[in-house]
């Protein structure tokens, strides 16, 4: 790869992570994926050679769980919810290039090979390890088939990570006090040869791959405490029938972790047979110098960042260049809960009539990519009314209404100098949001255009001037080039709209084909009366989807408080119901006890070795502290550096992971919302 600023002279393949072809996608799911496609709408835009390509994980114990209970072959399952998918994202403007699925025979071939190669390089050895076995079904318990306690944390955990507590990966046989969640019966462990990836050879190589690494940081400082810490080799093969069958061993499969990313090669191969080398050819991005670009769940940093590139670089295959890891998203500061029926689905959405740009919008510019955002109705409508209609709609429609009117279209007169370098800043803007991996800066270039444009047709008030004078043809030639411009940079956020603006201004060639540099083209000449872009959304459409969804929930709450064994399928299920009032009362003395303190963090970093913990470094005014927090995982520490925070001073030190703490912060929930001031209080200052 060669570390240039985009464009460069390499192909890029984009790919988001696998969706698990385990149930419906709701709008949460489609972050990543939005994300996805608007970075590699940017930059075809830049006149990059781009693929982007992704497939559903067809593999794995939840899915065999589910068919099993569902009485039909995990085939049958998974090929449903494939399908699905990928009618799904269309719907919603993704446009892959390629979407396969890791079941398929190109992807099955391909993992083959790269295994036997790691086997060939001296990469795999065989192994002994406890597996647990459960009598009572006779069968061995990969996985998720297989519950209990986490031996790190000590929460609950399932299948190959402590999904509950620390989030770490567990290797077979770490689940203390197992559980068979087949039988619900005590398992049993039992020594059984399996196949290891030999990470730890690899430790170096791993090291200095994350000093070139590019993309959010939370992908690039995240896996160092695995990195740097003691690197355990990697089981690659589970104890069932579902998967990829280990070269030479009928009896074990591959774990899902193996072939799924290996679906990232084989979608960009089929790409390739489709269109032909001559136009993309996989071999030059995966095995020359390509631009490999993920984009994926901060919950999978971890296998994008250590164990795919240990497998990549040791099968002789391109390493990625950048990895773009998303936040979270909640809805109504909660977490999505699917046993609850606690979420928006993507079908859902669409049937309530709203149009995909607008959601593409809120998720692609409502903060970083990698922060937490949150989703609420009343939020949705603020962004659309505001920044959509208010903004974008506004312009466009205003200044080419009274181009259309005053002159049929395009005025004849010459760009302005001072215009022409305010959508050379926005392209400059543009260009800059692909190179520092920025959604939220692709998108923005063009809503500041159109912001200025408003500016721009308000301050010389073309509609008070006389027809004859000049500068009347000189500023609306200006608005419908800003429009042009406008059309050209908000494409790969809302296709649908760009496609609407510049039809509209009939203009030569294809929107979503077109470069960059179209956003300084001559106009179209003639032109109708334009339409609305946009439509402001109702006060009382809010009301009416947040009554929706709070009786959904009402109802799958009720049949799950009557259905004992009714499961919980989300990890954020947690977040969905708020702890009841503590029946203990403390006087206002205990109270008085506590010395509460406004502090400002200097300085945030992971504590080696500990999944969850950070040290921070905090200014409490009379001096600094030393705290030790479990935030690590749920908010980016570099982002963290002058941030006010509300701090416990004289609570008793601590010792966690080796590391003194001297106080402790103040959050709330699961997703650790750090509490600050509303005002501009000094460090050190008392809450009373």
């Amino acid at each position: 790869m060669s570390h240039e600023d985009f464009p460069t002279d390499e192909p890029t393949v984009v790919t988001c992570g696998l969706p698990y072809a385990n149930g419906d996608l709701h709008i949460g799911h489609l972050r990543t994926y939005v994300g996805g496609d608007i970075y590699s709408r940017a930059l075809k835009r830049l006149g990059q050679d781009t693929a982007f390509v992704s497939g559903s994980d067809m593999h794995g114990t939840p899915v065999a769980v589910n068919a099993e209970e569902e009485g039909v072959t995990p085939e049958e399952f998974a090929l449903r919810h494939h399908e699905q998918y990928e009618a799904t994202f269309p719907k919603f403007d993704v446009e892959f290039d390629n979407y396969g699925h890791t079941h398929d025979e190109t992807n099955v071939e391909t993992t083959r090979e790269i295994v036997r190669t790691l086997e060939e390089e001296g990469y795999v050895y065989e192994k002994e390890i406890p597996v647990a076995y459960d009598p009572e079904a006779d069968q061995w318990l990969p996985d998720r088939f297989v519950e209990g306690t986490c031996p790190y944390c000590g929460e609950h955990a399932r299948g190959d990570e402590c999904d509950e507590g620390c989030g770490r990966h567990l290797e077979p046989g770490e689940i203390e006090d197992p559980v068979s969640a087949i039988t619900g019966n005590p398992a049993e462990y039992h020594e059984r040869e399996h196949e290891f990836f030999a990470v730890s050879d690899l430790q170096e190589y791993l090291s200095g791959f994350l000093d070139r690494l590019e993309g959010t940081s939370n992908a690039q400082n995240q896996p160092r405490e695995w990195i740097e810490g003691e690197l355990q080799d990697w089981c690659i093969t589970r104890d069932m029938d579902w998967g990829v069958d280990y070269p030479g061993d009928e009896d074990l499969v591959l774990y899902v972790w193996v072939d799924a990313p290996i679906e990232y090669i084989s979608s960009t191969k089929q790409y390739t047979d489709r269109v032909g080398s001559d136009v993309f050819d996989w071999e030059d991005a995966w095995r020359d110098e390509g631009e490999i670009v993920h984009i994926i769940g901060r919950d999978i940093i971890q296998h994008h960042t250590v164990f795919w590139p240990a497998m990549l670089h040791a099968a002789g295959y391109t390493e990625p260049r950048a990895v773009m890891a998303s936040g979270f998203i909640t809805l109504e500061g909660k977490g999505f809960s699917t046993s609850r029926n606690r979420a928006v689905w993507a079908d859902e959405y669409l049937e309530e009539g709203f149009r995909p740009d607008l959601l593409r919008y809120y998720l692609a510019t409502n903060g970083g990519f990698q922060q937490d955002v949150d989703f609420s109705w009343a939020k949705f409508r603020e962004r659309v009314n505001n920044e959509l209609v208010g903004t974008v709609g506004n312009f466009a429609y205003r200044s080419m209404l009274f181009a259309a009117r005053e002159f049929g279209g395009t005025p004849d007169a010459d760009l302005s100098d001072d215009v022409r370098e305010r959508i050379e800043a926005a392209i400059d803007d543009f260009r800059a949001g692909v190179n520092d991996y920025s959604v939220r800066d692709i998108g923005e270039s063009a809503v500041r255009l159109a912001q200025f444009g408003n500016e721009y047709i308000q301050k010389h008030e073309p509609w008070k001037l006389d027809d004859d004078d000049p500068e009347k043809a000189q500023v609306i030639r200006d608005c419908v080039q800003v429009a042009t411009a406008v059309a050209v940079l908000f494409e790969p956020v809302t296709p649908e709209a760009a496609e609407h603006l510049w039809e509209d201004l009939n203009a030569d060639g294809d929107v979503h084909a077109v470069g960059v540099e179209a956003a300084l083209d001559a106009p179209g000449g003639e032109f109708d009366e334009p339409t609305e872009l946009f439509e402001k959304i109702p006060e009382e459409r809010v009301e009416e989807l947040n009554e929706k969804l709070e009786a959904r929930v009402a109802e799958a709450t009720a049949d799950d408080e009557s259905d004992d064994s009714a499961a919980d399928e989300d990890s954020d299920d947690a977040a969905a119901d708020l702890e009841p009032i503590a029946d203990e009362r403390i006087g206002f003395e205990d109270f008085q006890d506590l010395d509460i303190r406004v502090g400002e963090i200097l300085d945030a970093e992971g504590v080696e070795g500990a999944d969850k913990l950070a040290k921070l470094t905090v200014d409490i005014g009379v001096e600094e502290r030393q705290i030790v927090a479990g935030i690590k995982q749920l908010h980016d520490l570099d982002s963290l550096p002058g941030t006010k925070i509300v701090v416990v001073a004289n609570l008793e030190k601590a010792e966690l992971f080796g590391v003194e703490s001297n106080g402790m912060l103040l959050a709330a929930g699961e997703q650790a919302d750090l509490l600050t001031t509303h005002g501009d209080a000094e460090p050190g200052t008392k809450i009373r």
